[in-house]
């Protein structure tokens, strides 16, 4: 499948709202016009009216999708546009033109916000030119060094993901530097952990298989030759990182290097977010937010 595909299957899940916390950059402005063109949601657009509406006229955007609720700060932005996803007045959030410290406080908020319980992390859907299937990475962009625990949690954050943009049982790849257990190498100690719990059943609806360096966990040819054998191994629909460092890298080579495409949320909150970077194309920003419906409440039947 292709990113694209993703904009079709958006489009077929009726009464999605987007609350967009300062909108205000001609790039988020640009992605909500396209979202808007292929039929994907309404837009809550809570900041600075006047600069929404003169960037609005530039882009040409459809007003008939769009509500400006005008606010006097990034901080309120935030603030108002967490919770309309908590009242459910959207289903889900996005990030404009503000600090993403500024917006996950208001998403971590105890009154409003959008806590579950669960770890929050970055699910990334890339379409990579020459490679047959999605490769799903994560976590490039929240948690800084997981523990067992928040691994576990951040697997199960992006099975969801993969399972509501149609893999049924996705096989994760645990990334270490190398591909056996090595007492002094963390990464591997855990691989073979969540391994463990998954063939027992702590981890479920996936396979998960570690530790596995890149290249045997997405090329057949690497895994046989290093004589490993397992479902997972040259197969893998979703790499798990080891710490942030690695998953940055990894994603931003796919990105420069690969010239790959990509969509991402956060997920593990109330509603999927959209936290995109200033540096992400609007292209991106639209396969997010494609991303975002197809795993929202009213997008899991997909």
């Amino acid at each position: 499948m292709k990113l694209e595909n993703l904009l079709l299957e958006a489009a077929k899940i009726a009464g999605i709202t987007v609350a967009v916390a300062s909108p205000e950059d001609e790039e988020v402005i640009e992605a909500i016009r396209e979202a808007i063109a292929h039929n994907l949601a309404r837009f809550l657009l809570f900041g600075d009216k006047e600069k929404i509406e003169t960037l609005l006229v530039e882009k040409e955007c459809n007003r008939d999708f769009v509500e400006i609720i005008h606010t006097r700060s990034k901080e309120q932005s935030a603030q108002m546009a967490v919770r309309a996803v908590h009242q459910n007045e959207a289903s889900v959030l996005m990030k404009g033109n503000l600090p993403t410290s500024t917006l996950l406080k208001a998403v971590l908020n105890k009154e409003y916000g959008l806590r579950t319980g669960k770890v929050l992390s970055h699910v990334s859907v890339f379409e990579v030119p020459h490679y047959s299937k999605f490769t799903i990475l994560t976590d490039a962009a929240m948690n800084i060094a997981p523990d067992l625990t928040q691994k576990e949690q951040i697997i199960n954050n992006s099975v969801e993901v993969a399972r509501s943009i149609g893999i049924d049982c996705p096989k994760v790849a645990v990334l270490a530097a190398v591909e056996v257990i090595n007492p002094t190498m963390q990464a591997t100690i855990d691989a073979a952990s969540l391994t463990v719990m998954n063939k027992r059943g702590q981890i479920r609806d996936c396979l998960v298989e570690g530790p596995l360096a890149l290249d045997n966990a997405i090329s057949i040819d690497s895994a046989r030759q290093k004589g490993i054998e397992s479902e997972v191994a040259g197969a893998a629909d979703i790499l798990l990182v080891p710490t942030i460092e690695v998953g940055n890298t990894l994603y931003k080579s796919l990105i420069y290097f690969a010239k790959a495409k990509v969509g991402a949320v956060i997920a593990g909150a109330k509603a999927p977010i959209v936290l995109t970077s200033r540096s992400d194309s609007s292209e991106s920003k639209l396969y997010s937010l494609a991303l975002a419906i197809c795993t929202s409440e009213k997008g899991k039947t997909f």
